[in-house]
Order: C-alpha cells, then sequence, then structure tokens
C-alpha cells in the first residue's frame, strides 16, 4: 500500500468532526497524547498527519510549482494582473495576498504538527521499548517528524526572512504569540536536528512506502541542501545581500552529508532520463534509484499535470478523457538553446507541442513565448481521469533527486578545496547520463577537464550544469538566492532574447542560424516531430511539413521586442526598490500580523 492512500485517509479526517479533535491544536488539553504515541500504528497515524499539508493549496499548486518563478530557466508574466499569483511572479505582492497566506497556514500547520509528534514520540516509552522493532519505527517517525519540520522552515525562510521560531507542541501555557526569529538561527537548528536523527533512521528499502515517505536517503540529502541555504546568501532589511562569516562550515556539513550518502546508499543514475518522470505520471515509484523523496499525492489530489506540465485540452467536448492541464510557468527560448544540441535532456525538459481536444499532438498554443516543462503531463497518465477533470491528477512531485546529492557534493567541494578530482568525478556522472557514451569522451572527460581549470570557472559549470539538469523542477529559484547572482543571471537571460529577437529580425549576428521558423508535423505513428529544432532552414522538403513562427516570434514591430521579455524580468534588475538586487521576501501575511497581537510587523525590505 502506497503513502498516497493514507494522505486520503488523512485528509478525510481533516473534514470529520468526529475527528478534528486529533488534527486541531485547541485539543492538546483534550485528547491523550500519551496514548497516541505509546504504539507504533497510533503513532504512524500522527505522523501521518503531516504530510497533509502537501497536499493543500498551499503547497500543491503553489509552492511547489506556481510560486517559484520567475529565474533564467522559467518565466511568467506578472505585471499583465493584480491577481494573487501575478503579484508574486512580478515581486509586489501585499500582505493580503491569498497565496502567500495559504502557504504561511500550510507550513505552520505542518510544523505544528511535527512539533506535536517530536514531542509525543520523545516523551514515548515506546521510543526505547525493549522490542528492536518498535523502537526502531519510533526512531524512524521522529526522524521523519524533523525532516518534514526542517523542510518547511527552509521554505518559511526564503520567503519571508526570519519568521517566528515554533519548537514546541501546542499547549496551555505556551507562548502563542512568538517574535521573529534571526532565519540563520532557525536553519542551525533543524540542520542540527536532521544530524542528530538521521543515523536512527530507515532507508527507502526499508520502509513500507519507500520513496513516497521520508527516509533516511532524503534526510542526509536535506541536510545538504539546508547547509547550502544557511551558507549561502540572503537578503537583509536592509536590501544588501549577505552571508554569515562561519558561511563554509557548513559548505563542509554539505560536502560531508553527501559524501555520507555517497559512501553509504550509493546507485548508479538510471540511464533512461525521461523515465524518471514518467514513472511519476504512471505511478511507479523504484526505490534505491533517482528520485530519493517524491510528495505521494492521492488520486483526486496535487495540481502535477494542471498547473505545470504539458498542455492537454480536454473538456466535455473532447474525443478523449485525459481531461485538461495547462503550464503556468513556460520555459524562455534562450534556456532551450544553451543546451547543446546531443544533450537529451533538453526536449524531455523542454516541451513546444500540446495535445489538442482531438487527442492529437500539435504546435503549442503561444509557440516561442509558451514552451512547456516537457517532464510531466497528463497526457502520460495510463488512465484518463475524465473528460472534464482537471485538478487533481495523483501525479507525484519530486523533493530530491540523487543527481542533486551529485552536483551538491561537487559543489560544496570545489568551494571547500577547488576542483579535486572528486569534484569532478561528481560532474562526470551527471553529465554522462546527459549524453550518449559516444560522446563522452568529448561531452563528459574533455568539457569537465576544461572546466576544471580553476574554482570559478568550475562553479560557473555547476551553475549551468543545475540548469540543465532540474529544468522545470522549480528548484532554481533557491539557489540563484544563495549563490547570490538573481539579479546578474536574468538580466543576462533578457539580453539574449533581445540578442535573438534582433538576429532573427535581422537575418544576421550569433544567433541568425538558429531557426527563425520552425517546421512541423506527426509522424506516422501520431508523434509531433520537428524539421529544424536547431538550425534556420529556408523551406521544407515538401508540403507535408507546416511552418510556425519561431525566433522571429521574440520581434514586436511597434515595440522591437515582445513586451514579456522587457516586462517580465524587470523588477528582478531594474525595477525593484533596489536596482541589482532582487527582492525576493514578501510580507507576512496580514492575518498573522492581526493575530500576533502586535508582536510582529512588516518593517525593512522597503515594504
Amino acid at each position: 500500500m502506497k503513502l498516497r492512500n493514507f494522505m486520503v485517509v488523512a485528509m478525510m479526517a481533516l473534514a470529520m468532526p468526529s475527528c478534528k479533535d486529533f488534527l486541531d491544536p485547541d485539543s492538546i488539553s483534550t485528547f491523550d497524547t500519551q496514548y497516541v504515541f505509546s504504539n507504533v500504528d497510533d503513532a504512524r497515524k500522527a505522523v501521518n498527519a503531516i504530510y497533509v499539508q502537501f497536499g493543500v493549496d498551499g503547497f500543491r499548486s503553489r509552492l511547489s510549482n506556481n510560486m517559484t518563478g520567475n529565474t533564467d530557466i522559467e518565466r511568467q508574466s506578472g505585471w499583465t494582473s493584480a491577481g494573487d499569483r501575478y503579484q508574486i511572479w512580478d515581486l509586489n505582492a501585499l500582505s493580503s495576498n491569498g497565496d502567500l497566506r495559504q502557504f504561511w497556514n500550510a507550513a505552520y500547520t505542518a510544523i505544528r504538527d511535527a512539533n506535536i509528534c517530536i514531542e509525543g514520540i520523545e516523551t514515548s516509552e515506546a521510543l526505547n521499548s525493549s522490542d528492536v522493532q518498535t523502537s526502531r519505527l519510533m526512531y524512524h517517525m521522529l526522524g521523519e517528524a524533523y525532516t518534514l519540520r526542517a523542510f518547511w522552515y527552509s521554505m518559511l525562510t526564503y520567503y519571508f526572512g526570519d519568521v517566528p521560531n515554533v519548537r514546541l507542541a501546542p499547549k496551555a501555557g505556551n507562548d502563542f504569540f512568538l517574535p521573529k526569529e534571526d532565519r540563520n538561527v532557525i536553519l542551525s537548528q533543524v540542520i542540527q536536528d536532521m544530524i542528530d536523527i538521521e543515523e536512527k533512521m530507515m532507508w527507502a528499502d526499508e520502509l513500507p512506502y519507500g520513496i513516497e515517505q521520508a527516509n533516511r536517503e532524503y534526510t542526509i540529502a536535506l541536510i545538504a541542501r539546508i547547509a547550502l541555504q544557511r551558507g549561502g546568501y540572503f537578503l537583509k532589511p536592509d536590501l544588501n545581500m549577505d552571508r554569515m562569516s562561519d558561511y563554509l562550515d557548513y559548505y563542509k556539513i554539505a560536502r560531508d552529508y553527501t559524501n555520507k550518502l555517497m559512501t553509504l546508499k550509493d546507485r548508479p543514475l538510471p540511464s533512461d532520463f525521461a523515465q524518471i518522470f514518467l514513472n511519476e505520471c504512471k505511478f511507479i515509484t523504484p526505490e534505491n534509484e533517482e528520485v530519493l523523496f517524491e510528495v505521494p499525492f492521492a488520486l483526486g489530489n496535487g495540481d502535477v499535470g494542471w498547473n505545470i506540465g504539458i498542455t492537454v485540452q480536454g473538456g466535455a467536448t473532447a474525443s478523449h478523457d485525459y481531461g485538461s492541464g495547462n503550464n503556468y510557468m513556460s520555459i524562455p527560448p534562450s534556456y532551450y538553446y544553451s543546451f547543446d544540441t546531443l544533450d537529451i535532456r533538453r526536449d524531455v525538459t523542454c516541451a513546444y507541442f500540446m495535445v489538442n481536444t482531438s487527442f492529437e499532438e500539435t504546435f503549442v498554443n503561444g509557440g516561442i513565448s509558451n514552451i512547456a516543462q516537457g517532464k510531466w503531463s497528463r497526457y502520460y497518465l495510463e488512465k484518463g481521469p475524465g473528460a472534464s477533470s482537471a485538478k487533481g491528477t495523483g501525479i507525484n512531485w519530486p523533493m530530491m533527486r540523487y543527481s542533486d546529492v551529485l552536483l551538491m557534493f561537487a559543489e560544496a567541494e570545489n568551494e571547500l578545496n577547488g576542483p579535486t578530482s572528486e569534484a569532478q568525478e561528481a560532474l562526470k556522472r551527471v553529465r554522462q547520463r546527459a549524453f550518449d557514451s559516444q560522446y563522452w569522451s568529448e561531452k563528459v572527460d574533455d568539457y569537465v577537464t576544461t572546466v576544471s581549470a580553476d574554482r570559478q570557472s568550475f562553479f560557473n559549470a555547476i551553475v549551468n550544469e543545475r540548469g540543465w539538469e532540474f529544468g522545470g523542477e522549480m528548484i532554481r529559484k533557491y539557489e540563484l538566492i544563495r549563490w547570490n547572482i538573481y539579479s546578474q543571471k536574468v538580466a543576462e537571460t533578457v539580453e539574449t532574447l533581445k540578442q535573438m529577437a534582433d538576429d532573427a529580425f535581422n537575418g544576421t549576428g550569433t544567433y541568425s542560424t538558429l531557426p527563425d521558423y520552425i517546421y512541423w508535423k506527426r509522424d506516422q505513428s501520431g508523434k509531433f516531430t520537428v524539421l529544424n529544432p536547431n538550425r534556420k532552414i529556408l523551406d521544407a522538403p515538401d508540403q507535408t511539413w507546416t511552418r510556425e513562427s519561431w525566433l522571429i516570434g521574440l520581434h514586436n514591430d511597434a515595440t522591437t521586442y515582445q513586451q514579456w521579455i522587457t516586462k517580465d524580468w524587470l523588477n528582478y534588475i531594474s525595477g525593484g526598490p533596489k536596482p541589482g538586487v532582487v527582492r525576493y521576501i514578501f510580507p507576512i501575511p496580514e492575518e498573522a500580523i492581526t493575530n500576533s497581537q502586535g508582536t510582529l510587523t512588516n518593517d525593512g525590505y522597503g515594504f
């Protein structure tokens, strides 16, 4: 049985009055938590409640993918509306923003439930039971609670900076009006929490729910990821980016813990890059492979394939029963053409076809401005969920992949010791999967040797490699923040797009050999195929091909460039309160400010 089924039960419990007391903090004084955590089965149900917040809109269609643009590899237009998500994309969100409120509430509800479990398990006799298996399961569940709490605090500090640090289960006498805590203190604490517990956790292949349950390998990897966050840059209220003087200590933690996982639980990267994501669309959850942990969305829950992925046009008049799904975050052509043309990840990550109501693959609406994340689609489901279906595909969302561990190791090792042979080997392992083996000598060995000339060159290669490897997985924003290159990279993106538009229109320049128009058709099997994805041609060889505007579509006769090029990233470059600095921090939700009874305020950051 998959954990996704337990999420269904847990979410049903939220709607049932008879179960409300168990999940509501008001119940702590009346419900016997000592009993709940006295045995494995009831403790398991309590820990499952922490996962429920992954299934609410604050995560499934907001934090996971919708709130993570704009970057150099994903984009959306925030300046066209005053709606909640548009405010976030445009870096102009108000404290009344409903999406931020949903995220804040989901995060602190999950933290509350984690705190209840941590306190309940740590004071339970079952934790140190004479029955070895009972004790082992209790310690693992304690690790789950610490790990999930750490994830939510990592996200809260990325979005709001300093936030209240709630580490106690709610009970009478507690101070419920905590002030903001320094984000670096919070991150240091949650890193140490995981370090203290991870050796008592169980690997995914020892667990009944495998990679759909927080496991030891995910905890180890999350230690590294949050350590890099703690060792990276952050925005201060005076709108200056800074990093703590002890940052190298956290790079060492990242290096040591990625190395620990690579030593204790190494695994080859699956050779088929596309299959990693097809597995999620087909509800296949292999252990000891690429994905370390993925959010286990239940059928009828989760928005992967609804607001992210290859578009499918459905509805009552459609000839198929796969329903409707769109793509909120598109991919700029500057990213598409940053790939080596032999890199197999490009055509998995970037898709410029869609599925119409006749269940045919066809050119995507919007063309060059609407390249989709190709890693997921409801189109890939084994069985359509219904012609009128939309949300709730049940497709899982990846939280950590093993290639991330390899690249975090390479990055941390380079920061500490330069591009050592160990750092180079980790980078090579990721690139080997990206290219057919016949090209490894040039595209892997020679490439890595070239970029290993010095620490900065290797760092730049890591920045690029992480972009190519994780495109569409919506983690780029956090990386650009901690590297302190957010504004720089989006400014480069805008200039590249402008140059592409100029060269396509004028027929000369660096990008003039790229396709100004593309020609496509469906092959005999019905698959969308493009004649000239990488080069400009004068015409197609026959009439079976359809011509579509491509890079020429970046040009606009009236404004020179399409407005999305000049406006989507404006507040990330020069339009914000401090040009050259991305104000990625958002105001704490108004509801939280009011409920804090004067403890919390939105000060600094130009609010």
